[in-house]
C-alpha cells in the first residue's frame, strides 16, 4: 500500500494521555474523526487539515466514546452466563450447559478456561471492553471445551458454526503481540482432565473502521 503523503503522527500536547494515544492525519480524510484501541494505545484517525485546538478537542470527544463503547461492553457475571447459554444453543444446540461462568482477575497468560469435570468456565477480566464478538468467540470457545476436551478436528469443527471465529481470533493474536496473553490451541485452558481424553487429539489484521470503533462525522 502506498504511503499517503498527506498523512501524520503525533502525540497530543498537555493531553494526560499523551503517551497512549497516537493521532494520524490523513489527506484523504475529510469530514470524519474515528479512533480504536491498538493494545494499550488508542489511536486517533484525523483528517491533515484539522487545527492543534481541533485535534486536541475531538482526541478527547473519541476518547470518550471509547470509553462509553466498552463499558457497554463489560457485562457482569449473571449477564455473561446469559450470554454462554445464549450461544451454546445458537452455535451448539444447546448441548454444552455450563453450571458457573463468571470472570476473573488471576488469568494472565490465557483468555478463558473452564473444567468439564464441574462445568464451570472462567473468562479473564482482560477481555471486558472487548468487542462483543471477541468475548463471544472466546466464551463459545470455552463452551466447546465442555463437550471436546482437546483441540482436535471434532473441537475445532464445532467452534466453525461461529461466523467470527477467524476474526476474532485474528483480534486476540494481535492483542497478544502486543503484550497479551496468548489463546493458544494447546490444553492448558482445560483444567482438570487427569483420565480424561479426547479420541481427535489421539489421532491427531488503517483507515479501515469496523462497527466496533468510534467514530463521528465533522460538520462544515
Amino acid at each position: 500500500m502506498a504511503a499517503d503523503p498527506g498523512a501524520g503522527r503525533s502525540a497530543v500536547p498537555g493531553n494526560p494521555y499523551e503517551n497512549a494515544v497516537e493521532v494520524r492525519r490523513s489527506a484523504r480524510r475529510r469530514r470524519t474523526v474515528s479512533a480504536y484501541r491498538d493494545g494499550d494505545r488508542t489511536v486517533v484517525l484525523l483528517p491533515a487539515r484539522m487545527s492543534a485546538a481541533e485535534e486536541q478537542r475531538w482526541v478527547g470527544i473519541m476518547l470518550d466514546r471509547l470509553a462509553a463503547q466498552e463499558k457497554r461492553r463489560r457485562p457482569s457475571d449473571e449477564a455473561l452466563a446469559l450470554r454462554a447459554r445464549e450461544l451454546s444453543d445458537r452455535y451448539l444446540g444447546g448441548r454444552a450447559v455450563p453450571l458457573s461462568v463468571r470472570w476473573v482477575d488471576n488469568q494472565n497468560t490465557r483468555w478463558g478456561s473452564c473444567t468439564p469435570l464441574d462445568a464451570s468456565i472462567r473468562l479473564s477480566s482482560r477481555l471486558q471492553g472487548m468487542p462483543t464478538y471477541v468475548v463471544d468467540y472466546v466464551l463459545l470457545h470455552e463452551l466447546a471445551h465442555l463437550l471436546v476436551p482437546g483441540h482436535g478436528p471434532r473441537f475445532w469443527t464445532l467452534l466453525a458454526a461461529y461466523p467470527r471465529t477467524e476474526r476474532a481470533r485474528g483480534y486476540l493474536e494481535g492483542v497478544a503481540a502486543s503484550g497479551g496473553p496468548d489463546l493458544s490451541d494447546e490444553d492448558d485452558d482445560v483444567d482438570g482432565l487427569d483420565g480424561m481424553a479426547d479420541a481427535d487429539d489421539a489421532d491427531d489484521a488503517e483507515d479501515d473502521v469496523d462497527d466496533e470503533d468510534a467514530a463521528a462525522e465533522l460538520n462544515g
